[in-house]
């Protein structure tokens, strides 16, 4: 069998990036958004939305997705045509950025498990915001990574229970959107 046939494409590696969208506050604009992504294929891995100028009647929607340089291309150009869409940016290469994220963790635990999540949460400026006499609740706020890293440390100390908000982020610097 001869090689010559062959087509080898190299495999093109997966970004993650976050992107902001400036929109029209108004009924179904989520849903056209979502939708651009789940029809398809994109994927959504962090999504918040909050109105950002009430006057203006303007929503901010940051969302971090992932996929090919030239995925990530459309996604953009395919959200900056949707109609009620005033502005896109790329923040992971737009310069430097600030993200954050909140969540609240519970972890239950008596004794010495007890005492080593407290050690934990020292480290990672956690701080406790409810407990009973066999469980915490943690909030912490920071990159997505160092949340990650604090579960995947409560995981084997009694880890119940994870809501987060998901990734709130926001360009340094002078210029607005």
């Amino acid at each position: 069998m001869s090689n010559r046939n062959l087509i080898v494409t190299p495999k093109v590696a997966s970004e993650t990036h976050t992107m902001t969208v400036l929109v029209d506050n108004e009924p179904g604009v989520l849903a056209r958004v979502i939708g651009l992504f789940s029809g398809r294929g994109y994927n959504i891995e962090s999504l918040t939305v909050a109105e950002v100028d009430p006057k203006a009647h303007l929503s901010r929607i940051t969302v971090v997705t992932s996929g090919t340089p030239m995925v990530i291309e459309q996604i953009k150009a395919q959200l900056g045509r949707l109609v009620p869409v005033h502005n896109v940016r790329d923040l992971t290469i737009e310069g430097p950025s600030v993200e954050r994220e909140l969540a609240l963790i519970k972890v239950q635990g008596t004794g010495e498990r007890r005492v080593e999540c407290l050690r934990i949460a020292e480290i990672f400026r956690a701080r406790v915001v409810d407990t009973t006499t066999e469980s915490f609740i943690f909030e912490m706020t920071g990159a997505t990574d160092k949340i990650n890293k604090f579960i995947e440390l409560m995981e084997p100390l009694g880890l119940v229970e994870i809501t987060r908000t998901g990734v709130a982020a926001i360009t340094r610097g002078p210029e607005a959107m």
